[in-house]
């Protein structure tokens, strides 16, 4: 009787290690490693040129006004006179706390008012085709054209007929209108870059024409609102010609203004000008950086889809 063997089972052969990827290493340009210092230093030259100005305000408004005029100049004080920025506010030549409560009125108030309105036009001219909305497109556009300057004999008689010279109100509406077509123009391009479907979407589930406008379009359209804010702010903080014909008494005046009170014929308080310089950019720099990273989404915005 012939017995079989039982032969055991082939081990499983060991499965191969997968292939190591060869990690790809980025070749740059010829050239181009050597290059990114040299645009460093490109950039913080072109970055020093334009901060040099306000550099020498700066310095300018912590010297005495002989040491201003002095001849070859000094570049840093020789005398460090930070009392400049206690004295300037209680000068007889203009009440600066009154012109600054004045600017920051009349600029957050036109802000405001100029977002009130170019709002809800942009997002209608946007959303709805009627008829002769390509010519109030075109319109908009022409009204950028024109200077502020020369609009001003016309605003100075117009606000006499309203009875409205010399108030804040007047220059609101004034920098409201001056500021007007561009918030509208720039807030028109994002509201159409925005699909309809949204809105659709947001009526089907029951929305009402104004919930989707505030609920659904506004937020997507938020840096271009941010885009309209700081440029109507700046425009209307930095207004000139037509704050200086319209309002005529010291207290009502915007800084802008009363800044020249200082510059005479024969004599000027140059650390004060200085001074009141380096006070009045400050809110608008606080502005761009408080919103920098919102404003650059908002002028970059529409570039890439």
């Amino acid at each position: 009787m012939s017995t079989v063997a039982d032969t055991p089972a082939p081990a499983p052969a060991p499965e191969a290690p997968a292939p190591r990827r060869r990690a790809r290493r980025v070749r740059e340009a010829p050239g181009e490693r050597g290059s990114i210092p040299l645009r460093v230093v490109a950039g913080a030259v072109v970055a020093l040129i334009f901060l040099l100005p306000y550099l020498v305000m700066l310095l300018g408004s912590f010297k005495s006004r002989p040491e201003i005029l002095r001849i070859p100049p000094t570049y840093l004080p020789q005398e460090w006179h930070p009392d400049n920025y206690v004295s300037m506010w209680s000068t007889p030549e203009t009440p600066l706390p009154d012109n600054l409560v004045s600017t920051l009125v009349i600029a957050g108030c036109a802000t405001l008012l100029t977002l009130a309105v170019a709002t809800p036009a942009a997002y209608y001219t946007a959303r709805f085709r009627f008829p002769g909305r390509l010519a109030f497109l075109f319109c908009v556009l022409i009204t950028q054209m024109l200077q502020p300057a020369v609009l001003v004999a016309g605003l100075f008689r117009q606000m006499l007929a309203w009875d409205l010279q010399d108030t804040w109100l007047a220059m609101i509406l004034v920098n409201a209108a001056f500021n007007m077509s561009f918030a509208t123009w720039i807030m028109h391009s994002f509201f159409a870059s925005l699909p309809k479907e949204l809105d659709e979407a947001a009526q089907l589930d029951g929305a009402s024409r104004w919930t989707v406008f505030f609920r659904v379009t506004l937020p997507l359209v938020w840096p271009g609102i941010v885009t309209a804010v700081i440029f109507t702010f700046v425009a209307a903080w930095n207004e000139f010609a037509a704050s200086l014909v319209i309002l005529t008494s010291a207290e009502n005046q915007p800084l802008s203004v009363a800044l020249t009170k200082f510059v005479g014929q024969y004599d000027s308080a140059w650390q004060y000008v200085f001074g009141v310089s380096i006070v009045a950019i400050v809110p608008v720099v606080l502005l761009f950086a408080g919103i920098e990273k919102r404003l650059v989404a908002g002028l970059t915005a529409g570039s890439v889809k």
